[in-house]
């Protein structure tokens, strides 16, 4: 079972196996919400200690927010091997469950980065599908389509209200492949002037808009 109230690392038993999930609790006593935050693709070096989804981490943390990020399959201490997102989803939807159990109510919002929002689109969708939304959903340099090492991304759309941001300058993904994503249901899409795949340099920005729609989930940026 999940423990959300303390800073550690936890192993969760699923079905086929084990999950590696590193928790994150504020000073404060008062909790702003949970957020489940997604790492980029594993091939690539992703994990849940990826700077980036560790950074989006420690700044939800420090403004009163629950985080956990969990390690997909066959990163860490986590069961599996990777399976181009099928059974990370399946994974991803266990740890949900138990996250939503042990939130007393409080917010939930899906957080993922690359591969990582590639499978919380998954996770945002079924949730939609079947009437329980998110409360809030984050998808950053979000794969669609064929990428530039070739592995194709049939990335779920629908989704209500998703904060879908792009670097100008994504290397992996083009941003073409992003407003191809968007343009059937006119998702809105913020995209950062000059920011690569991962937002080098650009982090703050990125912090500041994931922040801002936690804060106010009905505006684009």
């Amino acid at each position: 079972m999940l423990h959300l109230n303390e800073t550690s690392t936890q192993l969760l038993p699923l079905p086929d196996g084990q999950m590696e999930v590193f928790v994150d609790v504020p000073s404060s006593a008062a909790r702003q919400g949970v957020a489940i935050i997604t790492h980029p693709q594993p091939l690539l070096g992703g994990s849940a200690k990826h700077k980036l989804p560790q950074f989006i981490a420690h700044s939800l943390r420090d403004a009163g927010w629950v985080t956990v990020r969990p390690n997909f399959r066959g990163v860490g201490q986590s069961s599996g091997s990777y399976d181009e997102g099928r059974a990370e989803a399946l994974d991803l939807r266990a740890l949900h469950a138990q996250v939503q159990a042990c939130a007393n109510g409080l917010p939930l919002a899906l957080i993922g980065v690359s591969f990582g929002a590639f499978v919380q689109a998954q996770l945002a969708a079924y949730l939609q599908a079947h009437a329980t939304p998110a409360d809030h959903v984050v998808l950053a340099a979000m794969p669609f389509g064929t990428v530039t090492v070739g592995r194709q991304y049939d990335t779920p759309d629908g989704i209500h209200q998703p904060l879908v941001i792009h670097g100008e300058c994504d290397e992996s993904v083009p941003l073409a492949n992003i407003f191809d994503w968007a343009r059937p249901r006119a998702h809105p899409v913020v995209v950062v002037p000059g920011s690569d795949h991962l937002f080098a340099g650009k982090l703050p920005i990125l912090r500041a808009l994931i922040l801002h729609h936690l804060q106010h989930p009905q505006s684009v940026a």
